[in-house]
């Protein structure tokens, strides 16, 4: 799909980060953008940036958790500009709770966003692109959704987010529509996800708390983050992506590299590594040290 004036775009998690890269890459190519949002704040100011390239825009505040607010930026989007072209289901949070023994809340929170935030908005924009005969979604998920071994609520979130992509495109396929699907798989990238407990939601409870690995591994993310990869530059690997119809979006070929090596060692049946290096990172085996100390020491 050309990415030209007169189409229209809709991002989650437009605010900041990748989405808001996004919304602005789309943007320099003239299209009309919808922001979609769960900070009021940080949308507006989100939307008065964007709507400076010279574009319209239409900010909607938006809890992707919730099916009926996705279903709200939808129907707000085609009654302001009359059809979509690119969804981007973009919006992600995480938690460094403990996934075992701390309480639910941390898995209903970001797999209500990183997961079902997907499925909401595939099954609210799926129709109007069908109807009105094509466009293109954008999942994202991460290098997590490929190599799981950090986080598991956050990486079984955006592994599924992987496999539902996937089969989409393939059903697409099947279906003779014309919807392409692409999926965004990006390792570091400088943006604010490890703060994302600011828009912890109310109606869960108190912000869980820590785990006791928390405190060793948020300092690694941190720098890791910091030192990653700029959003734009994703935005730009994503809209030539649907340009070309591309599925897949890997931005670091290191972790791709990580992922092949992993699929290689379950095709000859071994057991998952505990002491794998991650790019970013100290050396696998002294990271496992240091996590073991922590443990033992609860």
């Amino acid at each position: 799909m050309k990415l030209t004036a007169g189409k229209v775009a809709v991002v989650t998690g437009a605010a900041s980060g990748i989405g808001l890269a996004l919304a602005q890459r789309f943007a320099r190519n003239g299209l009309d953008v919808v922001l979609g949002d769960v900070e009021q704040t940080a949308l507006a100011a989100a939307a008065e940036s964007v709507e400076s390239l010279g574009v319209k825009t239409l900010p909607v505040l938006t809890d992707v958790s919730d099916e009926e607010s996705v279903r709200a930026l939808a129907a707000a989007a085609v009654e302001r500009f009359g059809s979509v072209h690119i969804v981007c289901n973009n919006a992600g949070v995480s938690s460094s709770a403990d996934p075992w023994f701390g309480p639910v809340t941390a898995w209903q929170w970001v797999v209500g966003v990183n997961l079902w935030g997907v499925i909401h908005g595939i099954r609210a924009f799926l129709p109007v692109l069908a109807a009105q005969g094509g466009g293109h979604i954008v999942n994202t998920a991460s290098m997590a959704g490929l190599i799981p071994g950090a986080n598991p609520i956050y990486d079984g979130a955006k592994h599924a987010v992987v496999a539902i992509s996937e089969d989409l495109y393939t059903s697409m396929n099947l279906a003779g529509l014309d919807v392409g699907v692409s999926v965004l798989c990006p390792g570091w990238v400088r943006t604010s996800i490890v703060d994302a407990g600011r828009n912890w939601p109310d109606r869960l409870g108190a912000v869980p708390p820590d785990a006791a690995t928390a405190g060793i591994l948020r300092p690694h993310f941190s720098r890791a983050i910091d030192e990653g990869m700029a959003p734009a530059a994703v935005a730009d690997l994503v809209a030539g992506a649907v340009e070309s119809r591309r599925f897949w979006v890997l931005t670091h070929p290191e972790f791709t590299e990580i992922a092949v090596r992993r699929w290689h060692s379950i095709a000859a049946g071994e057991n998952p590594q505990t002491e794998a290096d991650v790019p970013g990172f100290p050396p696998g085996r002294q990271l496992s040290e240091e996590i073991r100390s922590a443990l033992t020491a609860v």
